[in-house]
């Protein structure tokens, strides 16, 4: 009789997890990496978040609280952490991918002779020695100074890595490094039509880098308001013109102020605006020489919640965009999304991703950047009728809820990673829980 055989009990494998890396965490002007990384964790993707640098916010959105994700920071100064850089250094001096990077390091160098790219480096050999054995993939969002940190770190431990580009980065980041990281990487993701047309020029192949909107997840937002009818004729009840956005050259908050004070006399308007900037001195001192500052707010950094408060209670939502320093503009701003998700009328700029969601005279109205005299006839109009403001409202709405829902986007994003590490995709959407 044959002796049966005993069961060998095989311990499962470890899971792999990916490594998420990003300039700051949490930061309030970056909704659209604190959206994916909630929704990438609702659908259980297993992963960790590293951060080139602490938070400078005070206060932060309802989703970053959500996310429960473990947060690893780099020493944004190499000097304040010399040890753990020494450290880095002979750890990393260890790894097969030393000599690699060390030859990388010097052809970046000889182009782009800056104390930041040696920080990069000193980042990189950090994060090579720090991450845990089961990081199997890292994916680093900006391409610019963030991805330069990853590139060098995946080398380092002989993992893969992919990105995702956003604005700034694409734009301002040289094409030589454009081209070469982008050969480097494993995949890459873009948020506008214009960012990947501009990206997948410079890639080894077409398919190497994939359109995916960051969208709206509408179960976080209210329903819409009923809007009030105020058409500025009444000065007890000012038409309300609110915008968000940091306080940098490309939001074109100056071209804003100079169009609300050619605003005619007898239209009575107040315009608030939410975000903090390098450039929030001279706005203020600008609404004071316009004569417009007791009309204007400054209300600073706000978290989401904030955010939503004031658009539900204004009349128009104005973005003026325009090319900023050194090329540098933006994507599709999520703002405009969060102002199209309480049917709030939409004043913006024919430039950069807008157009992408905006359709002028449909969804909004749209003026050329730069040109605050345009920008003040159409607040001029709009402000002077309710009924457009409606329509353009419920448009952009529509828009939103049918082409730029959040899981589009998501879902390609998702696949990609567990791709990544092998994973299969599971094909049971997880229960998404609201955040309050």
């Amino acid at each position: 009789m044959t002796k049966a055989l005993p069961i060998i009990q095989r311990k499962p494998a470890p899971q792999r997890r990916i490594a998420m890396v990003v300039k700051g965490y949490p930061r309030l002007s970056e909704t659209f990496i604190a959206q994916e990384l909630l929704a990438l964790q609702q659908r259980e993707l297993p992963f960790e978040i590293w951060s080139l640098r602490h938070p400078t916010d005070k206060s932060m959105h309802p989703m970053h609280k959500a996310i429960t994700a473990p947060v690893a920071y780099l020493p944004e100064y190499l000097y304040q952490a010399p040890l753990r850089v020494l450290r880095g250094f002979l750890a990393s001096a260890r790894l097969p991918g030393f000599k690699a990077v060390m030859r990388q390091f010097r052809q970046d160098f000889s182009r782009d002779r800056t104390v930041n790219r040696i920080r990069r480096l000193g980042q990189a050999f950090v994060m090579a020695r720090e991450l845990p054995d089961d990081i199997g993939h890292l994916h680093v969002h900006f391409l610019h100074t963030p991805a330069s940190v990853t590139r060098y770190a995946a080398r380092l431990r002989g993992i893969s890595w992919s990105f995702s580009a956003h604005a700034k980065d694409i734009w301002t980041t040289p094409d030589w490094e454009k081209r070469e990281k982008l050969a480097d990487s494993l995949w890459g993701v873009t948020c506008t039509k214009a960012g990947w047309e501009h990206l997948s020029s410079h890639a080894p192949r077409r398919d190497h880098v994939t359109l995916a909107y960051h969208g709206l997840d509408l179960c976080r937002f209210p329903a819409p308001p009923e809007h009030a009818r105020r058409d500025g004729s009444d000065p007890a009840d000012p038409v309300r013109i609110v915008s968000v956005g940091r306080a940098v050259a490309k939001k074109g908050f100056d071209d804003l102020l100079s169009a609300l004070a050619a605003l005619p006399e007898g239209l009575h308007w107040r315009f608030a605006h939410i975000g903090g900037g390098t450039l929030l001195d001279e706005l203020k001192q600008q609404a004071q020489r316009e004569g417009v500052a007791e009309r204007v707010a400054f209300l600073g950094s706000k978290s989401q919640p904030d955010v939503i408060s004031l658009m539900r209670e204004a009349d128009i939502f104005v973005l003026p965009s325009k090319e900023g320093d050194g090329g540098d503009r933006d994507g599709l701003p999520n703002v405009i999304m969060e102002a199209a998700s309480q049917s709030l009328a939409i004043i913006a700029t024919d430039f950069a991703g807008i157009p992408e969601f905006i359709n002028h005279g449909k969804e909004g109205v749209l003026v050329p950047p730069a040109r605050w005299d345009m920008l003040a006839n159409a607040i001029n109009m709009l402000a002077r009728d309710p009924d457009k403001r409606a329509l353009l409202g419920f448009a952009a709405a529509d828009r939103l809820r049918e082409d730029f829902s959040i899981d589009a986007g998501i879902d390609a994003i998702e696949a990609r990673l567990r791709a990544a590490l092998g994973v299969a995709r599971s094909f049971a959407p997880a229960q998404r829980d609201t955040v309050a």
